[in-house]
């Protein structure tokens, strides 16, 4: 009996220690609570943190113009020391979190807490509500709940736990940002064709030879949105809007948003003069762009491919192999053998771009660029497949000045050091400045160099304004390869644009007045028209240009320091040794299309045969220490090669916002060379094409 009330005497005393715990912790004091009962001090912190906050807090103008109705979430401790510190903020507007931080700034410091009479430190959660309500008028009850002592009555993860639900809520209709960003547009000839005639209105000050263009810069002058919204079929169901509308993927929030759609190019065809039976092509990937915030852009493309073409493109594509035998598949990279003669070939690109004042762009990706007014550029093409870039695009007054830096490679076998591809490098500088509301100028200077005496990336090409003729004399003639150049555009009226370039790659007066026509007249000029509703005929281009590159011209007595990227021209398609007319016809009629382009030129080869292995100037990999002679040098010598090439083309566009396009093409290619080499064989083929592509880049097969 005497064990029995023993063990209920240490139950009950047990009882009373565990019921008294909480007596060990004091709650901190507010100033002006420090009369208050033990009991009351929580309640009392409560309500004059409450109408500290009522009182101080001024609810920004963009939530009050958004009429938004909710709550601001605020994680905040008090320290050993009195002092009242926020851990963590949850709300839908920056401006908010900004407000609360301050007005917790000018909150006093309180007498810390206790836990068996040693200060400690509490945390807190508090909920504001936004519109503000004056905590005298909340009854009791709910007063008691606006702040929660998390330190020994609420677990952490349960009072956060509404922040992925907060971001899922603030998640609203896509506004089609990507039409006011610092995005490019994806550069193709046949879309550009649909503002070229805006950008180049008599008065505009516009600047439209560096290319691809960003879409804020051209929605000065175009209205992206009103032409999409133009061309809106089907009905309002998911799959229809997907199809015909829309991004496959749109996500908008306050600060970001993101499209992803699929890539596809699925063609078929014959082509008259091949020994197999079709020519196909079977590329998937996917393409995301976005932003962060108001100055910040990405886009990436990923590309899975596989394709047999043309028996010309075939071959041409096996003549670039690198020195592991990969063939080279134009204007896209390196790839693998498929099959029976095709080619597997993944392609990558992407860049940030950030603008972080109005007039200054920075790119940096994996892509192509592009300078000039036509169809071809003799300064910088996108004919070569992508390569790495810096870009530094300035815009004011009447002035643009582009600033390009590029990572290129040789991968011939000559120049392969252990398997691995020579690296080389190359800057540009582009000027364009508007001379009246009617006259164009733009000046141009490049600059080649590689990895000699280990200098790798030289920091003198570095400086946006220098002139890179002047660096390259200081470090050595050998040193580098430097191309100056000259665009001009003349806006005849509002329907008719005039353009031009010249290529000087060297000059020496007394060669050029000689009249001996020597070999080191290495230049090259383009001279074109365009003539915007032809015959009055609403949304018909037509386009004339004329090229002329002579011969040795971005070529270099060294054989790596040649305007080349993955054995193909940097600029020109040709090469150089070449004159060629071009003749193009586009027109567009709400979601339909066609294009018709005409060349005829004229190139010379080398004849590689025999006893002649002289270079007569084409190719420009070759050093010009192997030409053919010192003067009498004209273009189109050597292996003199007329060419002809027809390309008509139509089509559906089935998205405008992807632009997915239905198409068929057919082309028509005459090869008729002086004599049959490996370089020039006589042909004639006719290659009929129909598929259906997402049209993001220029794909040329008019080599």
């Amino acid at each position: 009996m005497k064990n029995y009330i023993l063990v209920l005497c240490l139950c009950a005393f047990v009882s009373v220690v565990a019921q008294d715990v909480s007596n060990f912790e004091k709650s901190p004091i507010f100033p002006e609570c420090e009369s208050q009962p033990i009991d009351n001090l929580k309640a009392c912190f409560n309500s004059k943190v409450n109408t500290f906050i009522f009182k101080t807090f001024k609810v920004p103008e963009v939530v009050i113009n958004d009429a938004y109705n909710g709550q601001v979430k605020v994680l905040f401790e008090v320290d050993k020391e009195g002092n009242i510190t926020i851990i963590y903020i949850d709300t839908v507007y920056d401006e908010l979190k900004m407000e609360m931080n301050r007005v917790f700034d000018e909150l006093p410091r309180v007498t810390p807490g206790t836990y068996n009479g040693k200060p400690t430190f509490f945390q807190y959660a508090l909920n504001v509500n936004i519109p503000l309500i004056d905590p005298s008028k909340i009854q009791t009850k709910a007063a008691k709940k606006t702040i929660v002592d998390i330190s020994s009555e609420t677990d952490l993860n349960e009072v956060v736990s509404t922040e992925y639900d907060n971001v899922t809520d603030s998640i609203v209709t896509y506004e089609r940002l990507e039409y006011s960003s610092q995005l490019n547009i994806p550069f193709t000839h046949n879309y550009y064709a649909r503002f070229d005639q805006q950008m180049n209105g008599l008065g505009t000050n516009s600047h439209t030879a560096s290319k691809p263009y960003i879409y804020s810069d051209v929605s000065a002058y175009y209205d992206f949105e009103a032409e999409k919204d133009a061309l809106v079929k089907g009905s309002d169901t998911w799959w229809s809007r997907k199809l015909w509308n829309e991004h496959l993927v749109e996500v908008q929030g306050k600060d970001y948003w993101f499209t992803a759609d699929p890539i596809l190019d699925l063609q078929v065809g014959s082509d008259s003069e091949a020994d197999f039976s079709t020519t196909y092509n079977n590329t998937r990937g996917v393409f995301i762009q976005g932003g962060l915030g108001k100055k910040f852009n990405f886009s990436a493309s990923v590309y899975e491919s596989q394709g047999r073409f043309a028996q010309y493109f075939n071959d041409y594509a096996n003549s670039l192999q690198a020195e592991g035998g990969e063939p080279i598949v134009p204007g896209r990279g390196l790839s693998k053998t498929f099959k029976d003669g095709g080619f597997d070939y993944p392609v990558a690109e992407g860049y940030l771009s950030y603008t972080p004042v109005k007039f200054i762009n920075i790119q940096f990706g994996h892509g192509k660029n592009f300078i000039g007014d036509g169809y071809r550029s003799l300064l910088q093409s996108d004919v070569a497949s992508p390569h790495p870039f810096l870009k530094l695009s300035t815009n004011f007054w009447k002035i643009k000045y582009t600033n390009t830096w590029t990572w290129l490679r040789d991968v011939r076998g000559e120049v392969t050091e252990d398997g691995a591809f020579l690296t080389k490098y190359m800057a540009n500088h582009y000027l364009s400045w508007n001379v009246s509301k009617r006259l164009n100028i733009g000046l141009f200077e490049s600059v080649l160099w590689t990895n000699d005496n280990d200098r790798g990336f030289d920091v003198n090409y570095l400086n946006p304004v220098i002139f890179y003729r002047a660096i390259e004399f200081s470090t050595g003639q050998d040193a580098g390869n430097a191309i100056l150049g000259a665009s001009v555009k003349y806006k005849w009226n509002n329907k008719v644009n005039l353009y031009g370039q010249f290529i000087l790659d060297e000059f020496s007066l007394s060669d050029i007045t000689g009249g001996e026509k020597s070999w080191k007249n290495k230049f090259g000029y383009q001279l074109g028209v365009k003539y915007f509703d032809a015959f009055k005929v609403d949304n018909l281009l037509l386009q004339f240009e004329y090229n002329r590159v002579r011969p040795y011209t971005y070529s270099h007595n060294s054989i790596v320091l040649n305007y080349a990227h993955n054995n193909q021209p940097v600029a020109h398609l040709w090469g150089a040794n070449f004159s060629e007319a071009i003749l193009i016809g586009r027109y567009n009629y709400k979601r339909w299309f066609a294009d018709a382009k005409f060349i005829f030129g004229k190139r010379g080869f080398d004849f590689n045969e025999g006893t002649d292995f002289a270079n007569y100037g084409s190719n420009i990999y070759r050093s010009e220490v192997d030409r053919n002679a010192n003067t009498g040098i004209t273009v189109a010598q050597g292996n003199t090669t007329k060419v002809f090439q027809g390309d008509l083309a139509g089509g559906y566009i089935v998205n405008p916002v992807t632009n997915l396009r239905l198409f068929a093409n057919i082309t028509f290619r005459n090869y008729d060379p002086q004599a049959n080499t490996a370089a020039a064989l006589n042909t004639s083929t006719t290659w009929f094409t129909l598929g259906v592509r997402t049209d993001l880049f220029n794909w040329y097969n008019d080599f």
